[in-house]
């Protein structure tokens, strides 16, 4: 109960945690479908806290996909929560981009690749930062 205090955590995130305390196994099973029974453990839940935690931070869906999978999610439930072709993730991708780098666009292609790559390496994906790149700020 300590662990789901803190935070939301998946199934089998929770059970890897206990699992590597030392928790009999057959009892963890029986601990885990109880607490989802009772709703205090939730894969929903925990996908939903999760993205928008991540979104906050300005990372992209690629890269909250592949944490996700870390962390014992499924595809399906995965899918239903974590929509690529939003187009929200331009703007959480371009609001990154200028913290980072200011608001002023590259200046050449050398600072371009660079921002690009940085846009990569925060999980968004190449159309995402192509057009995070281009978008201009309002006047």
């Amino acid at each position: 109960m300590d662990l789901l205090a803190r935070r939301e955590h998946s199934r089998a995130e929770l059970g890897g945690k206990l699992a590597r305390v030392g928790a009999d196994p057959e009892l963890l099973e029986a601990v885990l479908d109880e607490l989802e029974a009772e709703r205090l453990l939730s894969d929903e839940r925990f996908v939903e806290a999760f993205i928008r935690s991540r979104r906050e931070r300005g990372q992209g869906p690629l890269k909250i996909a592949e944490e996700l999978r870390r962390r014992g999610v499924d595809g399906e439930l995965l899918a239903r929560h974590l929509e690529q072709d939003d187009p929200s993730w331009i703007d959480i991708a371009a609001s990154a981009r200028e913290r980072r780098f200011g608001a002023s666009h590259p200046a050449d292609q050398r600072d371009k690749a660079r921002q690009l790559r940085f846009l990569a390496g925060r999980g968004f994906t190449r159309e995402q930062a192509w057009r995070a790149l281009e978008r201009r700020r309002p006047v």
